[in-house]
């Protein structure tokens, strides 16, 4: 091959694709003796949003949580197999479950604003923790509600109590306080499921935004909601008490138009669940 055949090789050459971000293998939870998951492998891909669809109770949210560790604070909750975040495993004996709730935010049904703390303070807790003080900690708040789109409305009242917000300015506030320690990975619990369409819509908007930056991975039960906002979308079933299993996990545009599962065509289709 001549130096100029090299040249044009190199430059029509496809991209190398990034590894993912998250990496689940053959993972099962269990509350007590029930199952929750069950064998549920799935790679997450870095920057990009993850929805993770399915009828109540097959496992959606326990997915979620198993991610950043909060499962197992449940009393008697258990998990198996293997949770990667960058290639490493996130339940390794040595790994520190707190640190990787740092590393993996997460964002829940509905916003929970320290009741009796100001804008400024809830932004903050999560940074004063790790260390941050004076200008460096006012620079995280900035840009945290910066980022989560709130610094327009809120920047000139900081000290206003953070309960006298509305309803979707509290859930973007938990976003940026989520995004204050710095996280890898936004895990996001039907974040709009408490909020109007005009907060809904914003809240949407927020996290194709943040894709630039983070890896996010919501679960919803909006199907337009997956549809309109997501890269990829997994399909979780549970059938015959056996704790819910992943049905198809693709791109989001083959789950909404060409599915390779019939009950996957069903759901999103609105015969069932």
């Amino acid at each position: 091959m001549t130096v100029g055949e090299r040249e044009r090789a190199s430059t029509t050459a496809p991209p190398v694709a990034a590894p993912p971000a998250i990496e689940i293998a053959g993972l099962s939870a269990w509350y007590g003796a029930t199952p929750g998951v069950r064998d549920v492998s799935m790679a997450v891909r870095r920057r990009k949003i993850t929805a993770i669809i399915g009828p109540s109770g097959c496992g959606k949210s326990t997915l979620l949580r198993c991610v950043n560790r909060m499962h197992e604070v449940v009393k008697g909750a258990r998990v198996e197999g293997q949770v990667l975040l960058h290639g490493a495993d996130i339940y390794a004996p040595d790994v520190d479950a707190a640190a990787v709730r740092q590393r993996v935010g997460m964002v829940f049904q509905r916003p929970n604003p320290f009741p009796t703390m100001s804008i400024w303070d809830n932004v903050g807790v999560g940074a004063r923790l790790l260390g941050l003080r004076g200008g460096e900690l006012s620079d995280v708040i900035e840009t945290s509600l910066r980022k989560s789109g709130l610094w327009d409305e809120v920047g000139g009242k900081l000290r206003m109590p953070a309960v006298e917000l509305s309803g979707g300015q509290q859930q973007r506030l938990c976003i940026a306080r989520c995004i204050a320690v710095q996280p890898e990975v936004i895990l996001m619990d039907e974040p709009c499921s408490a909020l109007d369409p005009i907060a809904t819509l914003r809240v949407e908007e927020l996290m194709r935004e943040l894709a630039r930056d983070y890896t996010v991975v919501i679960v919803t039960h909006n199907m337009h909601q997956a549809a309109r906002v997501s890269d990829d979308t997994a399909f979780m079933l549970a059938e015959g008490g056996a704790g819910g299993r992943l049905i198809e996990f693709t791109d989001t545009t083959t789950i909404f138009t060409t599915p390779s599962d019939k009950r996957t065509e069903e759901y999103v289709t609105g015969r069932f669940g």
